[in-house]
């Protein structure tokens, strides 16, 4: 066929599909004419309803509409942007009138779809004002004129499949009695659904929906991985407490999903803002892009920040001098360490200078302690190097002179900056700058960094969520929440239990790596390293590929990457356990033509190309393909990340081994449905 008989087609085309949407313009007013108490512009808007109803759409219409004014909502409407619940008004009175009717309607809808594991970032108040021209918000509520009421009913992100706006449609017809379902005249009846074995009517199954939904959102785009929840998920969103809060659980089990839900939900319904803070400075970016895609009405009023670049904003609003500089500081420790510590009796217990900074960093100025008798009494949760006073004399002197050398250069570290926002939240009092806090990852922070936020919100209700798990610890030290001030009591602190990432088979090779290391969390209860998981057994493989040189298992990665099909690119990643390998593979990859994403650019946006940073990089992410090129060998050390705990040289030597094992057990649990796992035989 020529140019000009393709082109007389599609004209054709959009003749015949005008022709379609007029009829059934006009089959919609005629049935709208039904309702002869609604107004004239009460009918047009249901009309437009009603012809959504040709296009998957389902409509509940309030039986009551237009008798009384005591009805919260005149309509449900259901597709596959979500769920509406639908005011119209035809006069000019003020949408805050509106409002309290139509918030109680949709906490009633929310509560019904809650059941189906359904969240309530898919559930939208709209009120519609008929003869008008509008499209503005009032709080969570979206306020349309009757000409805007249709597009952008249609324009919105999809989140529901076909299957699923049947079947939460009839759920909210069962739940609501009062609502019944219109649809345009000359729409053809649906088959009716078959009945299934062991569904509880024949015609609708909630277990069968949510395990439908699952599985649909393991191969959906985000926006429906961010629909469906657990329902026992979707409570933890939507639950009100009575304080500071905190949701922990192993890997895999939806922390980080609930969080997001949880800042979504209280966005909707305060008017303050909501922070959402993190330790890694990459997660902001990636959280910040899945929020606007589940609940872009809300997403401006969240701010996603990593603690660090929040506390250097934080004091510069309020004129305290920051004069952070890493380079300097670091060159004022390894002085000290010159001048103090390598002649000490620290050297005896671990020769290597990183440990001794990691105990000023975490223990001493991570804890905010500025008396030596504070620390010669402090308990060093997470060090494994037994220290007598003697021993912690030489490491305050060693702290000592690190900070009069950085004063010298008149240069901050990291943690002096967490230590002056924390003085700063804590002597002005004029109100908490934020509605709630989030903080995900809540045990990769100092006792400093979570006393900073605490001391944001307080004990409020509902003010303050901590979100982690202490088994994916990836920086050494810790603390207890008590030791910061926090009380979870009773119900508010919650343990998710279900995995609903991995595979079977890539959960027991990851849990293979740290079942001997007990951990304690920040409760301070001490949890074996191979934990009861429940999971939801899909599909996995773990692929073990062992080569005699490191070109031979190259070779090897190169091929199982080329070998992805098409498109699977873009859930891929490649971890490594330094930056120093994360730049040999960045060169190989390059080299071979594969493209490469730097996880530390990556913002959540879907890119043909391999995710490729460092284990730590990788926290609070997840793919379907993980590669872990030479996994088992320990940079700097030539051991086996899995080598049993007790056989290290040292307590300092164990202590190490056993982060560097939880850095690859983070790695490990990235993966959903592919685990690679590369070694290089030496011997």
């Amino acid at each position: 066929m020529g140019a000009g008989g393709a082109a007389s087609q599609r004209t054709q085309e959009a003749r015949r599909q005008e022709r379609l949407l007029r009829e059934q313009w006009h089959a919609a007013r005629r049935q709208a004419l039904r309702w002869d108490t609604a107004g004239e512009g009460e009918q047009r808007v249901l009309a437009q309803l009603l012809v959504l109803t040709a296009r998957g759409w389902r409509l509940l219409v309030d039986r009551r509409w237009s008798r009384t004014p005591a009805a919260d909502a005149d309509m449900l409407l259901v597709g596959p942007g979500g769920v509406f619940v639908v005011d119209v008004t035809a006069g000019r009175e003020p949408a805050e009138g509106h409002a309290p009717g139509l918030l109680a309607a949709t906490k009633a809808a929310e509560s019904a779809v809650a059941s189906l594991g359904m969240s309530p970032v898919a559930v939208q108040p709209v009120l519609v004002f008929a003869g008008q021209r509008l499209d503005a918000s009032l709080g969570r509520i979206r306020l349309l004129g009757e000409h805007e009421i249709g597009p952008v009913l249609l324009s919105q992100r999809h989140r529901l499949r076909a299957e699923s706006v049947r079947a939460i449609a009839d759920h909210l017809e069962r739940v609501f009695p009062g609502y019944a379902g219109s649809v345009i005249d000359q729409r053809p009846a649906p088959a009716p659904e078959p009945h299934r074995p062991g569904s509880p009517d024949g015609l609708f199954d909630v277990q069968g929906l949510r395990d439908a939904a699952l599985e649909g959102a393991r191969r959906a785009p985000i926006e429906q991985w961010m629909t469906f929840l657990h329902p026992d998920q979707v409570a933890l969103v939507r639950r009100d407490w009575s304080g500071p809060a905190r949701i922990s659980g192993p890997a895999g089990t939806g922390k980080t999903v609930v969080a997001l839900h949880r800042a979504a939900h209280l966005a909707r319904r305060t008017t303050g803002r909501i922070l959402y803070v993190t330790f890694a400075n990459n997660l902001p970016r990636v959280q910040s892009t899945f929020l606007k895609a589940m609940a872009p009405a809300v997403a401006d009023r969240v701010d996603f920040r990593s603690l660090h670049s929040w506390a250097q904003e934080f004091l510069q609003e309020r004129g305290i001098p920051v004069r952070l500089h890493g380079d300097k500081a670091e060159t004022a420790f390894s002085l000290a360490w010159k001048n103090v510590g390598r002649a000490s009796r620290l050297a005896a217990l671990d020769p290597a200078p990183t440990y001794w900074h990691e105990e000023i960093d975490h223990v001493i100025k991570g804890r905010g302690l500025t008396r030596f008798e504070e620390y010669a009494a402090v308990p060093r949760r997470r060090r494994r190097a037994s220290l007598h006073r003697t021993h912690r004399q030489a490491v305050w002197e060693l702290y000592e002179a690190y900070e009069a050398l950085r004063g010298e250069r008149g240069v901050h570290d990291f943690n002096d900056v967490l230590s002056l926002a924390l003085a700063e939240a804590s002597r002005r009092r004029e109100g908490p700058p934020y509605a709630a806090v989030i903080v995900d990852e809540v045990q990769d922070l100092t006792l400093v960094g979570v006393r900073l936020l605490h001391a944001l919100v307080g004990d409020v209700p509902n003010g303050l969520l901590l979100v982690g798990d202490g088994q994916q610890t990836v920086y050494p030290g810790g603390f207890r929440l008590t030791d910061a001030g926090i009380d979870i009591r009773g119900d508010r602190g919650q343990v998710l239990r279900t995995n609903y990432r991995n595979s079977k088979q890539i959960l027991d090779a990851a849990l293979t790596v740290v079942a001997d290391d007990a951990f304690e969390d920040l409760d301070g209860v001490r949890t074996s390293g191979r934990r009861d998981v429940d999971l939801t057994y899909h599909d996995g493989d773990v692929v073990r590929v062992t080569r005699p040189t490191v070109e031979a298992h190259d070779r090897e990665l190169l091929d199982a990457l080329r070998s992805l099909p098409e498109g699977a690119l873009a859930d891929t990643a490649l971890l490594c356990p330094s930056m120093r390998a994360v730049g040999d593979y960045q060169r190989l990859l390059t080299q071979a033509g594969i493209p490469v994403c730097q996880l530390e650019h990556y913002d959540g946006r879907a890119v043909d190309a391999v995710k490729l940073g460092t284990y730590r990089r990788a926290k609070g992410l997840e793919f379907k393909n993980v590669f872990l090129p030479r996994h088992d060998t320990v940079p700097g050390h030539g051991t086996p990340a899995g080598t049993p705990a007790g056989t290290e040289t040292s307590e300092t030597a164990r202590e190490r081994a056993e982060l560097l094992r939880s850095r690859l057990f983070v790695a490990m649990t990235r993966a959903r449905d592919l685990l690679w796992l590369g070694s290089v035989t030496t011997g």
